[in-house]
């Protein structure tokens, strides 16, 4: 199997394979390397690895070297003017008045092409804009409209959880994330508590999905008849993650609940139903909800809050 080592070209975002050659690379180093549109530098975000030659997308472009001081001497030089394109685009664009929000300016390896990202909130007829670009650079010009998980990504920020936000870190692409990930979770559907920096739901939410589902399938449900070391009662509610269900008691007439490990609970009725283990592993198998009748619609969306398609 042939060797590899995964380039990032940004702090976050898409890792590639490229051939290490020789050259002992270790997680961090900065090294230059073959792109399609010349030499460009990176940063190693994952060491050598073998791994099966269907795997790798074809052609496997050669690591070059370590990076030198007049490498980073360039990058720096590189960078000075992709600030000036965005201050410049930035000009260009409030003289012609279009309603769009620029992000970021990156040049071509080979400088032979400065790529302007921005966001906005429908399609923005930039034609006149690229012809005023083209008139002072002249070279290639492309305007990229791009999302508000991109746009995050790319001018970076904290999160509620005071941690530098996940797409500008470490995660290589974005994770689909519904909003019936936060209901499974128990978490508030205010927009404010389950968004991100970029207004859509926080790519978080996916991290311990499978612990819930995996939770929500072996715990009762609320309002499930079962039977506990106490007698027989009615779930009033169940905490995941510490996998305890409180129970109220048919026999007593207090209205305090008890509190039982899940495994000391046996269920006998699904919410008024019948319950027959070797019944409710079919229906898991074939991913069938017994209570369906009883969630809200998957298309529930509270006010104001947008979706990540």
């Amino acid at each position: 199997m042939p060797k590899v080592v995964s380039i990032r070209f940004h702090n976050a975002g898409k890792v590639y394979h490229f051939d290490p050659g020789d050259l002992r690379l270790h997680l961090g180093d900065a090294v230059m390397v073959e792109t399609a549109e010349g030499i460009d530098m990176g940063y190693v975000a994952e060491e050598a690895v073998d791994i099966p030659e269907d795997q790798i997308v074809q052609p496997l472009l050669p690591v070059i070297r370590m990076v030198t001081d007049e490498d980073q001497r360039k990058y720096e030089a590189k960078k000075g003017r992709e600030q000036e394109a965005y201050e410049l685009c930035l000009q260009k664009i409030e003289v012609r008045g279009l309603k769009m929000n620029l992000v970021n300016a990156e040049y071509s390896p080979d400088g032979k092409k400065v790529v302007f990202f921005f966001t906005a909130d429908g399609r923005v007829d930039f034609r006149e804009l690229v012809k005023d670009l083209a008139a002072v650079f002249r070279i290639r010009i492309e305007l990229r409209q791009i999302g508000a998980r991109d746009q995050a990504r790319m001018v970076g920020g904290l999160g509620m959880c005071g941690r530098e936000l996940c797409c500008c870190s470490f995660l290589d692409g974005f994770i689909p994330v519904s909003i019936k990930m936060a209901k499974e979770q128990g978490l508030s559907m205010n927009p404010s508590k389950i968004s991100g920096a970029c207004g859509r739901l926080m790519c978080c939410l996916k991290y311990e999905q499978d612990a819930y589902e995996d939770a929500h399938a072996r715990l009762p449900r609320q309002g499930d008849v079962v039977m506990t070391p106490k007698g027989q009662g009615m779930v009033m509610s169940t905490d995941l993650l510490r996998e305890r269900v409180a129970v109220r008691m048919e026999q007593e007439d207090s209205s305090d609940n008890e509190h039982f490990e899940a495994e000391e609970v046996q269920v006998l009725f699904r919410k008024g139903k019948r319950f027959c283990p070797r019944e409710e592993a079919e229906n898991r198998e074939h991913h069938v909800n017994v209570d369906d009748e009883a969630e809200e619609p998957e298309d529930f969306v509270p006010e104001s809050f947008e979706e990540d398609e």
